[in-house]
């Protein structure tokens, strides 16, 4: 799965910038609905604050001690777009090769311009790989994202996170504690997790979703579990199938559901775990006959897309195309044409060959950037009211050219590093992961 290493052009006629779609909802120039005006501000507004900030996550409840990121210092909060682009542009043609800077397909357009790869969190993992030579990889995502970057990476390299304050709802959902907890409470119902029944199988194969934190990744390698994404999630499944009765799929429950489904796993053989309440909520009966154990978590960039959007735009663009990601609810993902990740759902654009309508069920600022990309197309995001990802928005241009300048001067800020008690354990599950390929010829996707 490799990043993609492109330059990004637009028509004279598109805009890609979310940003700019925004500032007009604000400025009372577009009759587009935002859900939150505050996203028209600097992001530096709500470091210091607990919580996620605006958009999809703001309403989500953020653990207590997380990341904050530090006072922007003022030239950066101050400096206009075309100036940070400038000291951006120009930050880069200083270290060269030195650094190379990684961006994820949500990140807002005017960060996104400036990154060497885009791609999903893994794609752009494993970019950091083919440059191991850079003594500094600057990863415009989330903070798990980097942390991924950081043990991929050779242990001299620098990986910069360019705002702390940008981390994952979704991985937040599942914290070690929790996790150790849920192990605990099911090795009462199972028995040691370790023993192998007459099949061979051990009862319980932990899988986790690349969107969670290296503390997680660390438990499922040391557990015999495996790391997946939403790219592999059926091959992933199948390995834990072949080595254990049942897997305990977190943090993402949709994405297990709907790839489970479409395995053929029923779904009164997929509980819920609640973390909060004993057992997670679930009998010891139901337990015992499950297939796939569900934490009850959620992107809540994806749960925002529903089957009454779907329907509007199949009743008012004859013949949509409708694609949406595996992290949206079931019957999103039922009532949709396709469902598949963020790549998949590039190449399924890209691979258009006549001009296509495209209701789309991810996050905007891909969406937004597609339909820039493709004008031969019609494609808009099935969610009308523009409700970016709240942490990816986090990284603005101004820390990208703050942290950049900042190599410039000899100085390293906002270094993500793990220790190597979670590393070791932590790069198994991602090998495990690396090493179960899809057969040839499959297309992953949900449904």
């Amino acid at each position: 799965m490799p990043a993609v290493n492109i330059t990004l052009t637009h028509p004279e006629s598109a805009d890609a910038s979310v940003d700019h779609a925004i500032q007009a909802i604000v400025a009372g120039a577009s009759t587009a609905e935002t859900c939150s005006t505050d996203l028209a501000v600097g992001p530096w507004d709500f470091d210091t604050r607990p919580g996620y900030g605006p958009g999809s996550s703001m309403g989500d409840v953020i653990p207590t001690g997380s990341p904050r990121q530090g006072e922007l210092p003022r030239e950066y909060r101050e400096a206009s777009e075309d100036e940070l682009d400038a000291r951006i542009r120009a930050a880069k043609a200083t270290l060269g090769e030195r650094v190379v800077v990684l961006g994820h397909f949500y990140q807002r357009e005017e960060v996104v311009r400036h990154a060497d790869y885009v791609g999903d969190s893994f794609q752009l993992a494993n970019a950091a790989l083919e440059h191991p030579d850079a003594e500094a990889i600057v990863f415009c995502g989330v903070h798990f994202m980097a942390e991924t970057a950081d043990l991929l990476s050779r242990p001299e390299q620098a990986v910069i996170l360019p705002n702390l304050a940008a981390g994952c709802s979704m991985a937040d959902m599942a914290d070690i504690d929790q996790v150790e907890e849920c192990w605990e409470q099911l090795a009462e119902v199972y028995g040691d997790m370790d023993t192998v029944d007459a099949d061979g199988l051990v009862p319980v194969i932990p899988v986790t979703y690349m969107n969670s934190s290296a503390a997680i990744k660390g438990f499922v390698g040391r557990h015999g579990g495996i790391v997946c994404t939403s790219s592999n999630a059926r091959t992933v499944l199948e390995w834990a199938f072949a080595r254990g009765r049942r897997v305990l799929f977190f943090p993402d429950q949709h994405l297990g559901r709907n790839t489970a489904k479409a395995m053929g796993v029923p779904l009164e053989q997929m509980p819920m775990w609640n973390p909060r309440r004993p057992l997670g909520g679930a009998s010891v009966p139901t337990l015992e006959d499950a297939r796939v154990i569900l934490w009850h978590g959620f992107c809540s960039v994806h749960r925002r897309f529903t089957v009454d959007q779907i329907e509007a735009a199949r009743a008012e663009h004859p013949g949509v195309r409708v694609i949406v990601h595996p992290e949206c609810p079931m019957e999103v993902v039922d009532a949709a044409d396709e469902a598949g990740s963020t790549d998949y759902i590039r190449k399924a654009i890209e691979g258009a060959t006549e001009p296509t309508t495209f209701a789309i069920g991810t996050e905007v600022n891909l969406v937004q950037r597609l339909a820039a990309q493709h004008p031969q197309h019609e494609i808009f995001c099935l969610d009308p009211v523009v409700c970016p990802c709240s942490t990816m928005y986090r990284i603005h241009p101004g820390y990208l050219a703050w942290v950049l300048e900042g190599l410039v001067e000899g100085r390293v800020v906002n270094r993500i590093t793990v220790s190597a008690d979670v590393a070791t354990p932590a790069r198994v599950a991602l090998e495990r992961m690396l090493a179960a390929k899809p057969p040839a010829g499959r297309v992953e996707k949900a449904s």
